[in-house]
């Protein structure tokens, strides 16, 4: 792998492959610690995980009552990271979010502006509900999740590393929810699919969480060793046949396009654009030195296209009285390439 000077080496074996090691290591110690108080859901862990160490951000979404909170704030709590959970509501305001100047008086009897950092000046953000609030709102966080930084009154104010929100989002058929702006969306790598527990599961989880307090987890990670594993997977090798699949893969989900199949044309308004390649990239990296492996292999690619595209190719009436949703279409398309290469 190639060196990248500008990451943090003191915290991670000098040898590449030993670092990977590092992070398998701990990836597992992560679950393990994780399964004390979270049931199932492995793949929602994992793919948290994944937009961790690819310095990404990622949207949960399900019903209430799927522990979707509780999983952040347990992953939260085994980082020594700072955390910070906003509970968006729709008389929520953007300063509520961002901060505000305040007007405090000083010895004399002057008198000056001082700004008071909101809830977003943190390691780890939970936004909680996120459509529950107007688009005015929730676009607060648009130049925080791009950037890492935030202008308030004009003066711009940067944002600690590692940063990473962590928003849930309630199904938009619900009473009471505000679709998230396209603009918005595709800020987040990955939207994860919460679903109900097995049958198995779920009496676990009637077991565990109805007795004592949840236990308290161990820390395993620190703001150095985050950023020194983002780095790293950063440093990923990855084949050229991966990057032509990335980039087949995405401009077949654009029905405007030469590159789509017949059958997708009247099922997708609009596809993904360039970012989702990149995060197909980032994605496949990452998912590649948590499973232990020194180089991206296809398999990456295909674990993290439904989370990557299922927010970035809205389908069109025809598919919805037909019953397709965007994993659907994504997971045919994902299918025949397979088939084709």
């Amino acid at each position: 792998m190639a060196e990248d000077s500008a990451s943090p080496s003191s915290v991670l074996p000098a040898d590449d492959v030993e670092a990977i090691n590092a992070l398998r290591k701990t990836y597992d110690a992560l679950r393990t610690e994780l399964s004390r108080v979270i049931v199932g859901q492995s793949d929602v862990v994992e793919q948290l995980c994944i937009c961790l160490f690819a310095r990404g951000h990622a949207l949960l979404m399900g019903v209430p009552g799927l522990a979707k909170t509780l999983l952040i704030s347990k992953l939260a709590e085994t980082m020594s990271l700072s955390f910070n959970r906003i509970q968006f509501t729709p008389d929520l305001m953007p300063m509520d979010i961002t901060g505000t100047d305040i007007l405090q008086e000083l010895p004399g009897g002057k008198r000056q502006f001082e700004f008071a950092k909101g809830p977003i000046f943190a390691n780890i953000v939970l936004a909680d509900e996120i459509n529950r609030a107007p688009a005015k709102t929730q676009s607060a966080l648009l130049e925080a999740m791009q950037e890492r930084r935030v202008t308030v009154a004009g003066r711009t104010y940067t944002l600690d590393s590692p940063f990473f929100v962590l928003a849930t989002q309630n199904p938009i058929e619900q009473e009471g929810t505000y679709p998230l702006p396209e603009a918005q969306l595709d800020r987040f790598m990955f939207m994860i699919g919460v679903d109900y527990p097995t049958r198995e599961e779920e009496i676990e989880i009637a077991r565990t969480t109805t007795g004592g307090a949840l236990p308290d987890l161990t820390h395993l990670l620190d703001a150095e060793k985050v950023l020194a594993f983002q780095s790293l997977v950063r440093r990923v090798p990855v084949p050229d046949h991966i990057y032509a699949l990335a980039v087949d893969l995405v401009r077949r989900t654009r029905p405007g396009g030469e590159d789509a199949p017949e059958w997708l044309r009247p099922l997708v308004g609009w596809g993904a654009g360039p970012r989702a390649v990149q995060f197909l990239i980032l994605g496949a990296k990452a998912r590649a030195a948590l499973q232990g492996s020194y180089m991206v292999r296809r398999e990456d690619l295909q674990a993290v296209a439904g989370p990557v595209l299922r927010h970035r190719v809205m389908t069109t009436f025809t598919a919805e009285s037909q019953g397709v949703t965007s994993l659907k279409v994504t997971e045919r398309l994902v299918e025949e390439l397979a088939k084709e290469s």
